[in-house]
């Protein structure tokens, strides 16, 4: 075994415990990082490039037909092919943590659909199913079987959240143990069924199964409700048959009591047990072989590496298997760092030299390999590439973007491969600019309507001039669907006027003209 090292300056606060990474045709694709995924890569997943002691880490695209991958933590993972001798395979993925510490009961379908030397493109498909379902979790593992020509996949395992009727203030986030129970689901014909077998008493999470042919062995794990790391192993058997499947389990001895450990396959019948945690304060130093042929299991202690001081007098670790014989492993970096959330980052190669040869992995393995994750989630570098070298002055300052928190919008709302309108067609994986003022983002304008929200300038049928004027003039834009709504509340109502009668104009009262003589004869009264 070799061990090296990856010395990591910044942006190393992307790989945190629970992260899983994938495998296609000897490429490592990194999945599940620590908070919501940036305009960068939306997908959340990334292709890992080392070369000469540097990790780059580039972007990786969905098709167009895929549905949304929320970056998930802890998820049970494993491996699916059609038939034993197929070369192509994809990725079952289940359960699992997100950012927002919700627990997820959805299961992916993750395959390679087409890959160049300037772009790679994923297809994630979302499976339903009935019957059974498990439970959201994580912590768990999933494997698959062949028994009698037939396929299907075994789910163990895994923590859960405490259920609604049983929570108090006081226990609201608190996690217990699943029921250990074993379930069969048939992906041909979407149903799950569950088995409780006598032998399977105690939950079990960052447990380590391995499958060959029809048998499953489950080694480790450890027990919220006895606080313990079973050392039992357990072989479970699957019979496929014409009816209904048959499901048995066997205690072996020669188990070991470690949890959150990482397995690797060197050969065709030959794994590779490293890391772990014999307590909570404790790791697991020691490296163990696992031989699998003829039904029976073996597992002796072989020769670690010379692990480093660090790795020796940290109190966590935590890593991936990266196929081939590779383990991908992280340490917490020292506090004094200026970096928050920095880690240290090995390569443990558990191949000798000459055995580092090109192989197909028949068996199918899933381990569980992080322990549970200390702080909040922290946000990344909103740039094309992220590069881990072992000099600060590697960073060529032009291809470096730096990072302000308060110039991060909120994706959720104002992200830019967003569907704006129902006629919306603008997608990350075909969009070409439209504009001249568009470089690798679509133009966008805020529509005032309602609370204020972001469309695209090409989906609003704007032409080139009119969105410059808008840019530069202060008023408001409302887009195609609100624009009526807002001609009709500046618009004001037409009002009925009464018909009121007109009015009469006052006449004049007619007067009688005296004459002289009669004035004379009035006056002459009077004074008498």
């Amino acid at each position: 075994m070799s061990l090296q090292m990856i010395s990591t300056i910044s942006n190393s606060s992307l790989l945190q415990p629970g992260f899983s990474l994938l495998n296609f045709d000897g490429h490592v694709f990194f999945f599940g990082q620590k908070g919501w995924p940036k305009r960068s890569c939306p997908t959340g997943v990334f292709l890992l490039d080392i070369k000469q002691n540097e990790l780059k880490m580039k972007p990786v695209f969905f098709s167009k037909d895929s549905c949304y991958l929320p970056p998930l933590r802890y998820p049970a993972l494993c491996t699916l092919k059609s038939d034993a001798g197929a070369d192509e395979h994809q990725y079952i993925i289940h359960g699992g943590k997100t950012p927002n510490n919700d627990l997820s009961d959805k299961i992916y379908f993750i395959s390679l659909v087409s890959k160049t030397s300037k772009k790679i493109t994923f297809q994630c498909i979302e499976k339903d199913l009935g019957g059974d379902v498990p439970e959201a979790r994580y912590g768990h593992t999933i494997n698959v079987v062949h028994s009698r020509g037939k396929s299907m996949s075994v789910l163990f395992g895994g923590r859960s959240y405490t259920p609604l009727a049983q929570r108090t203030t006081e226990t609201w986030n608190s996690v217990v143990d699943c029921l250990p129970s074993v379930f069969l689901i048939d992906f041909e014909f979407g149903c799950c069924t569950s088995y409780m077998l006598p032998e399977l008493q105690d939950g079990l999470s960052f447990h380590v199964s391995i499958a060959r042919d029809d048998t499953i062995y489950i080694l480790g794990g450890h027990s919220l409700q006895n606080n313990t790391r079973s050392p039992n192993l357990y072989k479970l058997k699957i019979d496929l048959p014409l009816g209904s499947p048959a499901v048995t389990c066997t205690i072996l001895p020669g188990g070991i009591s470690v949890s959150s450990a990482i397995v690797t396959q060197i050969s065709d019948t030959e794994f590779v047990l490293v890391g772990g945690y014999h307590s909570d304060n404790q790791k697991r130093l020691a490296c163990n072989t696992i031989v699998l042929e003829d039904s029976k299991i073996e597992i002796v202690e072989s020769v670690g590496p010379e692990w480093t001081p660090d790795i020796k007098h940290c109190r966590m670790w935590f890593g991936c298997d990266m196929g081939k014989g590779s383990v991908l492993l992280g340490i917490p970096g020292a506090n004094k760092q200026i970096i928050p959330d920095a880690n240290y980052f090995y390569i443990l190669r558990c191949k000798g030299a000459e055995e580092d040869k090109e192989e197909e992995l028949i068996t199918q393995t899933c381990s569980q390999t992080s322990s549970e994750d200390p702080g909040d989630s922290t946000p990344f570098e909103d740039s094309e590439e992220f590069c881990f070298s072992a000099e600060a002055s590697s960073f060529d300052a032009d291809d470096a973007d730096t990072y302000n928190e308060d110039d991060e919008e909120d994706e959720s709302e104002t992200g830019y491969w967003i569907t704006c309108c129902a006629s919306c067609n603008v997608d990350i994986n075909t969009w070409v600019p439209f504009y001249s003022t568009e470089l690798n983002k679509p133009a966008m304008i805020l529509c005032s309507g309602g609370t204020g929200h972001w469309v695209h300038a090409q989906c609003m049928d704007l032409s080139e001039t009119m969105l410059l004027r808008l840019s530069e003039a202060n008023v408001k834009y409302f887009c195609n669907e609100h624009v009526d709504l807002n001609k009709g509340l500046q618009t004001p109502q037409k009002v009925m006027c009464l018909k009121k009668p007109p009015m009469k104009p006052l006449r004049k009262k007619k007067t009688t003209k005296l004459s002289t003589s009669t004035k004379k004869s009035f006056l002459r009264r009077l004074f008498e």
